[in-house]
């Protein structure tokens, strides 16, 4: 039995910090003592946890005293303005924003991948991108058998990427629709129900919006392949919950397809779901609550000898943000790495 450990989590009304709360209780994560910390708009409002009613608090420097784990999801700017504090403070914490992804000092873990690379934290360890942990969970064991060479893959991204007001403004945009009226587009640039669109990040000089540059970048360096080719094509589409995505990977060598539905049986993390006779695979409706990687319609690509297809759906909010998280935090303590602290990271 592991011993308890004081955990705090940073952004606990969003829809990943409540998503967070549910985990700890149901995984019987070893707390000790639990704190919400959220905006002081936020502050005062109660969640339950464990049949008690917590109180969140506004987040201050004095909040992370006596913390061991710091399980942040309140965004890429809550998390730099904090992490100086919470390191120093003495606690490690696993932030799901994109604030520290590439930082060389900083590693990015998915549990199933990488593990060992959470020994040498600087007392900051980053989730990756939600498509990226829903991909890479899916195909490194296929890498691991016989490397890939290229990927590419396109992205159906749900509501639930964008937080639990755009899971909310698609439902509002839909009843509009059917009662007559025009949706409005408050959270996202542009209305999603009955509707999709490109990715909304910030477009790069290449082409490629933010998004899909962290896949490239991220699998990268969660595979330690820093050569790996990958392009990606990423899509809002009108569902509220879970991502899906069409994955093409080329092998160095030919890679059949009942090895690879042999291999992704077994893997941890994923789950084959095919049915030819019914034509029936992965839907988000599937993933949806669900902790694993939903993976199927595995076929030989047709035009490259050396390719193979998938199709996968994960669950964005748990598998794909705080389920990572808190498997995260979980390695942390069955290796006994919590106390590994740095001396050069600057934030």
């Amino acid at each position: 039995m592991s011993k308890p450990v004081n955990v705090a989590i940073l952004g606990a009304t969003g829809a990943v910090g409540t998503e967070l709360l549910q985990l700890l209780e149901s995984r019987n994560f070893p707390i000790n003592t639990l704190k919400l910390l959220a905006s002081p708009r936020s502050a005062g409002t109660t969640l339950k946890f464990k049949g008690e009613t917590l109180k969140v608090e506004a987040v201050e420097a004095k909040a992370f005293q006596d913390v061991d784990i710091v399980l942040a999801s309140a965004g890429g700017s809550t998390s730099k303005a904090w992490a100086q504090t919470i390191v120093e403070s003495g606690a490690v914490m696993v932030d799901n924003s994109s604030a520290f992804r590439m930082n060389p000092e900083v590693p990015l873990i998915v549990p199933e991948i990488n593990p060992e690379a959470a020994a040498n934290h600087p007392g900051i360890i980053a989730n990756p991108n939600c498509t990226t942990i829903l991909m890479a969970v899916a195909i490194y064991p296929l890498h691991q058998v016989q490397p890939i060479e290229r990927i590419v893959v396109s992205t159906y991204q749900s509501a639930s990427g964008a937080g639990a007001r755009a899971m909310e403004e698609v439902k509002i945009q839909s009843q509009a629709i059917l009662n007559g009226e025009d949706p409005k587009a408050e959270v996202l640039p542009y209305p999603l129900a009955f509707n999709l669109f490109p990715h909304n990040s910030p477009l790069t000089d290449a082409g490629y919006c933010e998004e899909e540059m962290k896949m490239v970048n991220e699998t990268r360096k969660i595979f330690g392949e820093a050569n790996l080719k990958i392009t990606a094509t990423c899509v809002r589409v009108p569902v509220l919950r879970a991502h899906s995505e069409a994955i093409n990977l080329e092998f160095k060598q030919p890679f059949s397809v009942a090895q690879a539905r042999e291999i992704i049986a077994q893997s941890p993390g994923v789950q084959l779901l095919e049915d030819w006779q019914k034509n029936y695979f992965p839907m988000p409706i599937d993933a949806s609550g669900k902790d694993d990687v939903l993976v199927g319609r595995i076929r030989q690509d047709i035009s490259c000898n050396n390719g193979l297809e998938l199709w996968i759906c994960g669950d964005q909010i748990r598998k794909g943000a705080a389920l990572n998280a808190v498997q995260v935090a979980e390695l942390l303590i069955k290796e006994s790495w919590l106390n590994k602290k740095p001396s050069t990271l600057k934030v």
